[in-house]
């Protein structure tokens, strides 16, 4: 935990609301964790009211449920369905519009400005898949402009996980629940014994100069130690787990083992797996003009590698069967991605699981290529 210094601070439940009406005053657009259509999701906020206090998700494969609480912990829920992507790396995106005019066409420059953005309640997995996408748009040979313009305009306050669902598995992939960079604030939340508190710790220059604004005490030792015990037990309660030792290569000679066909008869390739997924970053580009061709539009739209289409080449799809197209999905979150980019694709935030339908869950499957009796490795095998 933070160590005995300015940069930290006990802050309560009031103080929070100072937190929301001062990012305010500064021109932030807050964004926080809401209840919204039986589920806790990313959503603007204007007040400490509207968080989701006394509020959880019980979650499984395939299963998602809001509960109520009975300690009226604010942030005392595990990642919903939305994620930071939505905001950075928006599901669709006018690129151009272009009109003809008396014979030539006219660039028309119409994209809004994004707005300053405060998020509240970000979770340490949530963190950590905004730096793969920073990596994978902002840190390569080509930066996403649309991106990099949102991402420089965003505050970021962090919320210790201390109620990880049954579908988280952060612990595995070392990014959760505390969070240790990435953030401008964050918080743990404590509540116990009649007290409701929030040990704050600063993370940026923009943080603690916030952090001096606000109505706070200086952290008691008792308090440090209860908020490290609750990320302790955290982490120690998830029941699920992931074993990344030579997971890639496990992956790489498994190219053809019978558990690609258990998993093609199950799934559906409806890709909401990729949607919820905060590291998934593929698109495809749209372009459309009206009737008369006086107008015309190029759109940037979320995509996903269970789409036939997304792996359409001249000639027809590379990736026709189910088989194939969760084979590659799943290899490359789980091994070429680490080739490419240096990190899993994946953080343990345990949505894939959740909002599969049909109740997929990656670390069973990954398991069983451990448990099973391999197949014979097939490097030039077909796609198929």
């Amino acid at each position: 935990m933070p160590t005995r210094s300015a940069s930290a601070a006990a802050l309560s439940v009031s103080a929070l609301a100072e937190l929301i009406s001062t990012l305010q005053a500064r021109g932030y657009q807050v964004i926080g964790p809401a209840v919204r259509d039986g589920t806790i999701v990313y959503s603007p906020i204007e007040r400490l009211e509207d968080l989701p206090a006394g509020f959880s998700m019980e979650q499984e494969a395939g299963a998602c449920r809001l509960v109520k609480r009975n300690d009226g912990a604010v942030f005392g829920y595990a990642a919903g369905p939305r994620s930071l992507k939505s905001f950075f790396h928006p599901a669709e995106i006018k690129l151009i519009s272009a009109e003809r005019d008396n014979g030539t066409f006219r660039i028309v420059s119409d994209a809004p400005s994004p707005p300053r953005t405060a998020f509240i309640g970000v979770r340490a997995c949530e963190i950590a898949a905004v730096r793969i996408q920073d990596r994978v748009l902002l840190e390569d040979r080509y930066k996403d402009t649309f991106y990099e313009t949102r991402r420089a305009h965003a505050f970021i306050v962090a919320v210790n996980c201390t109620a990880p669902a049954d579908t988280c598995f952060c612990a595995s992939t070392n990014t959760g629940p505390r969070a240790r960079e990435g953030f401008d604030i964050a918080l743990t939340e404590i509540v116990d014994d009649g007290r409701h508190v929030f040990l704050a710790e600063a993370g940026s220059a923009a943080g603690k100069e916030l952090l001096r604004e606000l109505p706070k005490a200086e952290p008691a030792a008792e308090l440090r130690k209860a908020a490290e015990k609750a990320l302790q037990d955290a982490a120690g309660s998830m029941k699920r787990r992931l074993d990344t030792d030579g997971l890639a290569q496990l992956l790489y000679d498994n190219f053809d083992h019978p558990h690609w066909d258990d998993l093609a008869s199950r799934c559906l390739c409806c890709a909401n797996c990729t949607l919820v997924c905060p590291t998934c970053f593929c698109v495809a580009v749209d372009e459309a003009s009206d009737v008369d061709g006086r107008s015309a539009e190029r759109w940037r739209r979320w995509d996903s590698c269970f789409t036939q289409s997304f792996s359409y080449i001249h000639g027809g799809s590379v990736r026709h069967s189910p088989k194939s197209r969760y084979r590659q999905w799943l290899t490359h979150k789980f091994a070429s991605w680490s080739d490419q980019f240096g990190t899993l694709g994946c953080v343990g935030c345990g949505r894939c699981i959740a909002w599969c339908p049909v109740g997929i869950d990656v670390t069973r499957e990954l398991a069983a290529f451990r448990t099973s009796p391999a197949a014979v490795n097939s490097q030039g095998g077909s796609h198929d």
